[in-house]
């Protein structure tokens, strides 16, 4: 029995020859599957419908949101006069599924073929702009939408500043918002996140004070803006502030409070925020679990890491990597590689993070035989190429075993060179750089190891546990 069955279209209902405009929407509106969704396209065209633009832009729209943009796209330009805000529909198709270079070639065409945009059509234009960092198209496009007439479309103002901020320019997102004549929340919003993207902590919450109404997003983005500042004590006194104010906040806002405890090293902090979190019915889900296990494993508590992974329905690959990783500079080197070796059976495809994660619980236990092995297993069982965490790992474990041809060898083959103090580390006393050693020379090799073993011995996992030296 086919799938279109279980929303009642039977196959005398699609045999019907005086098949309606409201009888597809109706079977368009229950549409679940792309299956489904071709069948009904199907007899749309035989009943004579397929210059509907109501059912069409159903059906783009069902595409855009199930990852078929081709079929969208072929729906589109089967449009011979499409109406502007079926265009508008299909810019939006492209830019919210990462093919902005498409969106704007489809609105350089629009105005070709003399369509006239519309205040909805540049939000979705300049959004496109600033996904693609197409700085001189999105400021050209700013210019089109004053001669149209919509530059004082508060829409199109929001995103015009979004716009100019992520683009890097803050002066004119600057004069966008203060030459707004009207202001809603998302205005403010976004000004106070585009001072802080551009690093400008104070000016940012100068305007967050400033703001007559404050949503969660608000606060959530201020917040999260001192702890990416390193100012996590502020960041608490705006979640108290936060609370006064009777704002609930979202998982995002809690994120933003663990890195904060992650910071303060303070595992008192981090349970306090997971209580608050089981006190007030927030889910377990994959990124609020994800940022738990990293926050209790650097503030020193693996079993409180471990709790958690342990209890999450669902795990991304990014929660793997965490307890992985938290596993290995912990010095459970055997369970971090056993743990590697489940995520696989779950299949869950590795990346190069993952393999830092396994190559450090290698380098914590000394472990050169399981690191050779491994190293080999991510070039040539998965292709991935290493970085130079992989290579720092490896060669630090190669060193240890005073095996220096390997780490001349392993030093020639990286692709990038010339930077040093990546993998060395910036504190090498005036001493030659990696491309000046002669690895047929015993002093040269020795002068790699001793600066190799000092620099993992400043740098290394300490600095990056507070509660293990600071």
């Amino acid at each position: 029995m086919s799938q279109i069955h279980s929303f009642s279209c039977t196959p005398d209902l699609l045999s019907k020859t005086n098949f309606a405009s409201q009888e597809a929407f109706t079977l368009l509106q229950k549409c679940t599957t792309f299956r489904q969704l071709k069948q009904i396209h199907a007899k749309i065209i035989r009943a004579g419908l397929s210059h509907d633009q109501l059912l069409l832009r159903k059906i783009i729209n069902f595409c855009s949101s199930h990852d078929h943009l081709e079929y969208a796209a072929l729906v589109f330009h089967q449009i011979p006069s499409p109406l502007t805000f079926t265009w508008n529909l299909m810019i939006r198709a492209y830019t919210l599924n990462a093919s902005s270079h498409q969106a704007l070639l489809l609105y350089t065409f629009m105005m070709s073929r003399g369509f006239p945009p519309d205040k909805f059509t540049f939000p979705f234009v300049i959004k496109a702009c600033a996904t693609c960092s197409s700085f001189h198209q999105g400021h050209a496009i700013h210019g089109q939408s004053i001669k149209a007439g919509f530059s004082g479309d508060i829409f199109v103002q929001n995103t015009l500043m979004d716009f100019y901020f992520k683009c890097g320019n803050a002066h004119n997102g600057r004069k966008v918002f203060e030459k707004m004549h009207v202001r809603n929340v998302v205005s403010w919003t976004t000004m106070v996140r585009g001072l802080l993207a551009s690093g400008d902590l104070h000016a940012a919450r100068a305007i967050f004070e400033h703001m007559p109404a404050k949503n969660v997003v608000s606060w959530t983005i201020m917040i999260d803006g001192y702890v990416k500042n390193r100012q996590p004590e502020e960041a608490f006194e705006l979640f108290r502030r936060m609370q006064l104010d009777n704002v609930s906040p979202n998982e995002f806002t809690l994120v933003s409070l663990l890195k904060a405890c992650t910071e303060l090293g303070s595992l008192k902090l981090g349970r306090w925020v997971h209580d608050f979190t089981l006190k007030n019915g927030f889910n377990l889900d994959v990124f609020f679990g994800t940022a738990l296990i990293d926050m209790y494993s650097k503030c020193g508590s693996l079993e409180g890491a471990r709790r958690v992974f342990d209890k999450m329905q669902a795990r991304s690959l990014a929660t793997w990597n965490s307890m992985i990783t938290s596993l290995g500079v912990h010095g459970f080197g055997e369970e971090a590689l056993a743990l590697f070796e489940e995520m696989e059976r779950t299949d869950v495809q590795p990346d190069a993070i993952t393999f830092v994660g396994v190559l450090s619980a290698c380098l914590q236990t000394n472990n050169l035989h399981d690191g050779r092995k491994y190293f080999e297993y991510m070039t040539e069982g998965y292709g991935i190429s290493p970085i130079w965490e992989h290579y720092t790992c490896i060669i630090e474990l190669y060193s240890r075993a005073g095996m220096l041809d390997e780490v001349g060898r392993l030093v020639k083959a990286m692709p990038v060179k010339a930077n040093d103090e990546q993998l060395w580390g910036s504190n090498t006393n005036g001493t030659a750089s990696v491309g000046e050693l002669d690895f047929r020379k015993t002093d040269d090799l020795d002068c790699l190891v001793a600066r190799k073993c000092y620099n993992s011995d400043q740098l290394g996992w300490r600095r990056v546990f507070k509660w293990d030296g600071g």
